[in-house]
């Protein structure tokens, strides 16, 4: 045990560097990260023995769920909304046109047969918006438009669909004269279930987080990660999608408002990094170059199949009504990165003994990295040759803290809670209280407090808030149940 924890520790420490060097220099940390685990493995300096798909499967879907929640949470809809549908059309529609376009071409011209073509395009259909983020922050550039919120929903709900593809022709691989209609039958459950599943925990999550009265503020992370995992293994015991169900979970979770949600997010925003370091360093740890070298003239053409045809027929034909233009179609073409998710899927096959299945996890690993050091280092280039860089809008700002400083700009009020106002002696979280608006401190008595969903109004407390606008402010008196304010500094 305690060479493991030696080893591990040294290869997290090792991301964790490597990340600031991926910022420094806009090295895709995809690639520092795959390879300090394919250093560290059999055939490297460290000479780590990994050869477990099972266990990298097991864990790479535990870090998958973890990212996809803690992207969920990070998803403002007020964003989203704008580009909700042509980001749904990619993430279905756009994944089945591209797991057919790779799985057609692969069949007629590299060799391979019809099935084993669609199980590669449906193991390669997921795209990583976290990688084009990282590298844009890394340059200082932003994207103009409803490019950033169409390429984050994208990449947070393709996920599923393309878990379910490659079930699906991994099953067709093994049994290919099941009938369609039961294809069609367990798509419809699995997406039916998984979609339910996650609408019904994000809202018992908020309800559970608003009323359980947990004496420590750390547990309440503790607790939304208990019930995120008790989310998708009971939705993967129903046979839904557990992918679909939390990122829905915590998309609903984090566009309401629950007790300690800053702490609760921050959380999450180490805990998704952690999952990636760690999804990143084992995949590379299972990775032989020795059997990866011969597959990279292959390796070559299926990237070259993905990136030049299947990846923008998809986009051209998912958003052919939407009103991006030409230019922008090209750039979210082009930016559709592949990233750790495709080598957890690669391991799939090989769990189920699919023949073949070790060359198409050495083929998508080939194709990842092809596409990360292709795409990747050219999406600062590409943005500005199409015209749809935005140097002021810088990628990566949390959005919590983004949003107290934007509100830090407007005005301050004192609000005085009355014996008889509505809200005295109610918790805030009660208050439905305007997700643009803020309680920055409390002064009762002597006593200044730092006010969380859970605290409490008593009658007499002096409240400092902020508000986005004359129309939210309203609001805020309304749901406090005060008639006037004052406007200014608190009197301490």
């Amino acid at each position: 045990m305690e060479p493991v924890l030696l080893f591990g520790s040294i290869l997290i420490f090792a991301g964790v560097i490597a990340s600031k060097v991926s910022f420094k220099t806009g090295i895709p940390v995809l690639i520092i990260f795959l390879g300090i685990g394919v250093l560290a493995g059999s055939e490297g300096l460290l000479g780590i023995p990994f050869n477990d798909p099972y266990l990298t499967r097991w864990i790479g879907t535990m870090a998958l769920a973890i990212i996809l929640f803690s992207g969920g949470l990070d998803t403002r809809m007020e964003s989203v909304r704008t580009v909700k549908w042509q980001g749904l059309l990619l993430s279905t529609l756009g994944v089945v046109v591209s797991t057919a376009t790779v799985g057609f071409l692969l069949y007629l011209f590299l060799g391979f047969t019809l099935l084993e073509g669609l199980l590669i395009g449906s193991i390669v259909s997921s795209t990583d918006a976290a990688a084009v983020f990282s590298i844009l922050r890394s340059r200082k550039a932003g994207l103009k438009g409803n490019l950033r919120p169409l390429l984050e929903l994208e990449s947070g709900s393709n996920d599923p669909m393309a878990y379910f593809l490659t079930i699906t022709f991994v099953f067709l691989n093994l049994n290919p004269a099941e009938p369609g209609v039961s294809i069609a039958v367990i798509f419809l459950r699995q997406m039916l279930v998984g979609a339910l599943a996650g609408a019904i925990m994000g809202k018992a999550m908020i309800f559970l987080i608003n009323r359980v009265k947990l004496e420590y503020e750390g547990l309440y992370p503790v607790l939304s990660f208990a019930l995120m995992f008790f989310t998708y293994s009971l939705t993967d015991f129903f046979q839904g999608n557990g992918f679909l169900a939390v990122y829905l979970a915590g998309l609903i979770l984090g566009n309401n408002s629950f007790i300690h949600k800053k702490t609760v997010m921050k959380f999450y925003d180490g805990v998704a990094w952690m999952s990636q370091i760690s999804m990143f360093i084992i995949l590379g740890l299972l990775v032989f170059p020795s059997r990866v070298v011969p597959v990279m003239g292959t390796g070559l053409q299926v990237a070259a199949v993905l990136i030049f045809f299947a990846r923008p027929l998809s986009v051209f034909i998912s958003l052919a009504f939407s009103k991006f233009s030409i230019k922008q179609k090209i750039f979210i073409s082009w930016v559709g990165l592949r990233g750790a998710v495709p080598i957890v899927f690669a391991t799939i096959p090989m769990v189920y003994g699919v023949e073949e299945s070790d060359l198409i996890f050495n083929l998508v690993f080939f194709v990842v990295l092809a596409s990360v050091a292709l795409q990747g280092t050219t999406i600062t280039l590409a943005a500005r040759f199409l015209g749809v860089e935005d140097k002021e809008a810088v990628p990566g700002d949390y959005p919590l803290e983004k949003e107290i400083v934007d509100q830090a700009k407007k005005d301050l009020f004192e609000v005085v809670i009355e014996p008889d106002c509505r809200s005295a002696n109610k918790t805030i979280i009660d208050l439905d209280f305007p997700s643009t608006a803020f309680i920055i401190l409390i002064k009762r008595n002597d006593q200044l407090i730092t006010p969380n969903g859970g605290t409490e109004l008593k009658p007499g407390d002096r409240l400092w808030i902020i508000a986005e606008s004359e129309k939210d402010f309203t609001k805020v008196l309304t749901c406090i149940g005060v008639e006037k304010a004052t406007s200014g500094m608190l009197k301490l």
